[in-house]
Formats: structure tokens, sequence, C-alpha cells
């Protein structure tokens, strides 16, 4: 069993454009999707959080810890902590932090639906919450990755290629 906790950035106010962000937070469906991600890597109680924000918050964080000063769809930050509760012992494997705004331009870029993006960065950032990276590698449109971490990602996005999340 693993820990997924979904929120939305805090100032953030729901209307026509984030809707569906703040109607996934509220679902379960992260939730589950992720928890199922992870256990198809072979991860066990791991607390993972994930932030829906937007492209102003994302592109703070972008520039203090990557000296990036513009917005990017995803953000992952590593912990390592443990910590035992009523439920069993957890390991905080760390947070993401995906921008709302950013997502739907980069699935116009790969020729992807909205959803399928979603679930790669899902998998991308549980594949770098676990210690895996891949440098200077990208996933490019049409072009198989050569890299581990990419292939691992893509064969697991295609896995759960039947799965809906909005």
């Amino acid at each position: 069993m693993n820990r997924i906790l979904v929120s939305m950035q805090d100032d953030i106010e729901r209307d026509e454009s984030n809707a569906a962000f703040f109607d996934l937070a509220e679902s379960g469906k992260i939730e589950d999707f992720v928890s199922r991600v992870l256990s198809r890597l072979g991860y066990d109680g791991e607390e993972v959080s994930v932030l829906f924000c937007d492209d102003g918050f994302i592109r703070e964080y972008n520039r203090n810890d990557r000296g990036i000063d513009a917005p990017t769809d995803i953000l992952e930050y590593e912990n390592g902590d443990e910590y035992e509760d009523d439920e069993g012992r957890w390991l905080v494997a760390g947070d993401m932090l995906i921008s709302f705004e950013t997502l739907p331009k980069n699935a116009a870029y790969f020729g992807v639906g909205v959803d399928e993006e979603l679930k790669r960065l899902l998998v991308h950032g549980s594949l770098h919450l676990n210690g895996y990276d891949h440098g200077d590698a990208h996933v490019e449109p049409g072009v198989v990755p050569t890299d581990e971490m990419l292939r691992l990602q893509e064969d697991v996005l295609a896995e759960f290629a039947s799965v809906r999340l909005i």
C-alpha cells in the first residue's frame, strides 16, 4: 500500500481553465493511479504528494532550484524521511509539482491528449522520486527513448494506456 496526497495550489481559484484539475484533486483518481504505478515499479509503503499549480508558482521553484527562469511541466523533490503511524511504516518519497498550465501545451507538442500527458508526468515523477535519472535525455515526439529511465517510463505508461484520469 502507498499513500498519495493530492492538492491544488492554495491561492488558485477554480475557473474553466483549471476545473478538471480541481476535480482530479478531489476524485481519488490520482491517488489510485500513482499508487498503482508505484506498486507496478515494486515500491510499497511510500508517501508521495502531488501538487497541481500554475506556471507562476512552478516558475519560481524552477528559478530558485534549477536556475531556469521559466515554467516547466513537473518538478520533483525527493525526501527520504521515514515515519510510523497506526497504518504502518512510511517512506516519504517526496513531492511532485505539476503545472496545469504547461501540461496541455506539452500534450499538444507531443500530439497526445491531456490525459496521456498527465499520466506520463505522474510516471516520470514517480521514477525520479525513487532515484531514477535521465540526465540530459528527454522524450521527443516520434523518437523511441534509449535512456533506461525514459524507456521504463514509456513501458509503464503503455501498461496503463486504458486508464482515464481526465
